[in-house]
């Protein structure tokens, strides 16, 4: 290859990162074409492996590598499946020779941490050992480096990019910005091919899955719709080769069903994982495998013969989770598998002969081959990092969320502020009102997901907003405000409009939930629209039910005496129905109907409230009293009214002895778990 001449003068030259779980790569740009640099092991691809000696010394790579079945518990591998992770996530689940450490306590738990014997280490520090060393084999030869572009999955998280940014920080660099994979992908394509169309990119890697639906137009890369796993990929398939292995080592009494992981010697588990990823290698161009093994009792060796087709039958669940994202993505870009341009495969694991067989039924076309799997990402990266250094505008990326933002509401519903594939950078707002009398202060819970109940949604951050002064009961105006960066992390921002008080954060995401349960969410969200949908308006018309209460009682303490003794007895039975409607009933509409017969019972004495308002105003009262006497007798906050004119019209009919109409409390639901004085 033809080498750069040095010009001291020259700017520093961006690059592009992509930090996989299985190898790594460090691309920049040379004559407006992707090149790939070579390594510390003067490879292009760097294995994603640390290991870190008892003196103290870091080694990665393919010297890293080879500590993998000598001193596997100080060898790390796969670590980006456990970026964000908190330390409750990943206990039992794998077959894996490193050891965790135990957390102390409730905020150690939060980051998963690797036992080494006298230290640990988080996967931020792993990864940042990596991308060290690549930005390191950068320096060597181009002398001068700029900011860096660095790749994700697009299912990644808030905590997963944080986590991958922070690593990036830690190694040094200037990171420019977080791309999804598929997107850079989709670039590096786009731009080599000078291609337009329709493209879905399936990226099936050593830890992740993605599949993106996006829109190639002269220039500009639009991503209509995304979706995926984050515990998907090639280790999959090794830990299913790995566990036949040790069954005819003599594990599990020979069934790879019954193999407790936890009880296999660290040794034992590199030395099958490796053999593991020869077998799956040798697969993709033969029919068959044969290896040998120690026996686990020591007599000798076994021998284990793998087929193409016993591993193609072994894999197949699998093949089917990557076929239900592909399914979901492509019906939430509104396109069919006919109508697509091309598909481009991405990542090592799409190397597999029944993967690329199982792709090609899936969308009914053979998948492009034209850019070499294991680049094209860092190949994409590069671009995009050469374009941010030169502020260039020829191409335009318009990226998605995966999955919808929100927050938890009163009663327990979700208000989604961020629906999920809207294009980034976004942003949103929302405005909400207190339930109680005296409140001082919200409680804001965000969380992700599709589901209608927070719930049965992720989790990703908590904090209140304090200092409100102590109102009647819809008087405060909340405004919650979304904002998603190119990056793809979330900023959030609470603002009680009255008094001006202000918060904003940045997501410190909150842990618990497994890969499995997310990857889980949009399918959830499916299974369980209908019923979730009916659930919600359950929990809504429980808690209008119980605000309606709330406001005829007050109406009562004040002018009780504008009922007659038959007036009074039909308004107490309505009362009475609708606390057991809210405490018992099962369906929403008992509730409404209850609400009904309420609002029928006190039509006549809210007119008689209305006209006891007015005769005060007559009386020579000011018109800021008037106002609040009136406010009083209707039940209504005039502000918040409009408010909820601007989002859906007030139902017909709302008894104005009530605070709101049936439907403002719907749309506009306070945070839950506000303070009280």
């Amino acid at each position: 290859m033809l080498l750069d001449i040095y010009d001291p003068k020259a700017p520093p030259k961006a690059i592009g990162i992509d930090l996989g779980t299985t190898n790594s790569i460090v691309a920049y740009v040379r004559d407006g074409h992707p090149v790939a640099l070579i390594n510390c092991d003067g490879q292009e691809l760097l294995p994603s492996v640390v290991h870190y000696a008892d003196h103290g010394q870091v080694q990665v790579g393919r010297t890293a590598q080879s500590y993998v079945s000598r001193d596997p518990e100080r060898t790390i591998v796969s670590v980006k499946r456990f970026m964000g992770k908190g330390a409750n996530d990943v206990a039992g689940e794998r077959l894996g020779a490193y050891r965790f450490a135990r957390p102390a306590n409730e905020d150690d738990a939060r980051v998963v941490r690797f036992d080494l014997g006298g230290r640990t280490v988080s996967p931020v520090e792993v990864s940042a050992e990596i991308l060290k060393s690549l930005a390191g084999s950068a320096r060597d030869q181009l002398r001068s480096v700029g900011g860096a572009v660095i790749t994700v999955p697009a299912y990644f998280d808030d905590a997963q990019r944080q986590a991958t940014k922070d690593a990036g920080k830690l190694a040094g660099l200037d990171v420019l910005r977080l791309l999804n994979e598929p997107t850079a992908a989709a670039l590096a394509y786009g731009l080599e091919s000078k291609n337009n169309g329709l493209f879905v990119v399936f990226d099936l890697g050593g830890g992740t899955f993605d599949v993106t639906v996006l829109q190639l137009d002269d220039g500009v890369f639009q991503v209509k719709s995304t979706g995926g796993d984050t515990a998907l990929g090639g280790d999959d398939m090794d830990q299913i080769i790995a566990k036949r292995l040790l069954a005819s080592m003599g594990y599990g009494n020979g069934d790879a069903t019954q193999i407790d992981v936890e009880s296999v010697p660290p040794e034992v588990v590199g030395l099958v994982l490796g053999a593991a990823r020869d077998v799956k290698h040798r697969l993709t161009d033969e029919e068959r495998a044969v290896i040998q093994l120690p026996r686990r009792d020591g007599k000798g060796e076994a021998t284990c013969v793998i087929t193409r087709a016993e591993f193609t039958d072994a894999i197949l669940p699998l093949l089917e989770r990557a076929g239900r994202a592909c399914r979901r993505a492509l019906r939430d870009a509104g396109v069919q598998a006919d109508a697509l341009d091309g598909v481009i495969l991405v990542g090592g694991a799409t190397r597999v002969p029944a993967v690329k067989r199982y792709v090609a039924e899936l969308f009914s076309q053979e998948p492009l081959a034209g850019i070499d799997p294991d680049l094209v990402v860092a190949a994409g990266a590069a671009l995009h990092a050469d374009q941010l250094s030169r502020s260039s505008d020829e191409v335009l990326l318009l990226d998605v969320i995966p999955l919808s933002l929100g927050i938890e509401t009163m009663g327990g519903a979700v208000d989604r502020i961020l629906p999920r594939n809207t294009t980034i950078p976004a942003g949103a707002k929302s405005t909400f009102t207190t339930y109680a009398d005296g409140q001082t202060g919200f409680e804001i819970h965000v969380v992700q997901g599709e589901r209608e109940l927070a719930k049965d949604c992720r989790s990703l951050a908590r904090f209140t907003l304090r200092g409100i002064p102590a109102l009647p009961a819809g008087h405060a105006r909340l405004e919650i405000g979304f904002g998603i960066d190119e990056n793809g992390l979330l900023h959030v921002s609470a603002k009680e409009l009255l008094t001006g008080i202000e918060q904003t954060v940045e997501v410190k995401p909150s842990y618990g939930l497994t890969d499995e349960q997310v990857e889980e969410m949009l399918i959830d969200a499916l299974d369980h629209g209908e019923s979730d949908f009916e659930l919600r308006r359950l929990v809504e018309s429980r808690v209008e039910g119980e605000r309606i209460l709330l406001a005829t009682r007050k109406a009562l303490d004040v002018d009780a005496d504008l009922l007659d003794a038959d007036q009074r007895s039909r308004v107490d039975s309505a009362i009475r129905e609708l606390e057991q409607a809210t405490q018992s009933a099962s369906k929403p509409a008992q509730i409404e109907g209850a609400i009904a017969a309420l609002d029928h019972a006190t039509h006549d004495w809210a007119g008689a409230r209305m006209n006891r308002a007015i005769k005060g105003a007559l009386g020579g009262v000011a018109v800021t009293a008037v106002e609040k006497d009136v406010q009083g007798a209707r039940g209504v906050d005039v502000q918040v009214a409009e408010h909820a004119e601007n989002r859906t019209a007030m139902s017909p009919g709302s008894a104005v002895v009530f605070e709101t109409g049936d439907t403002l409390e719907r749309d506009d639901t306070p945070a839950v778990g506000a303070e009280r004085p």
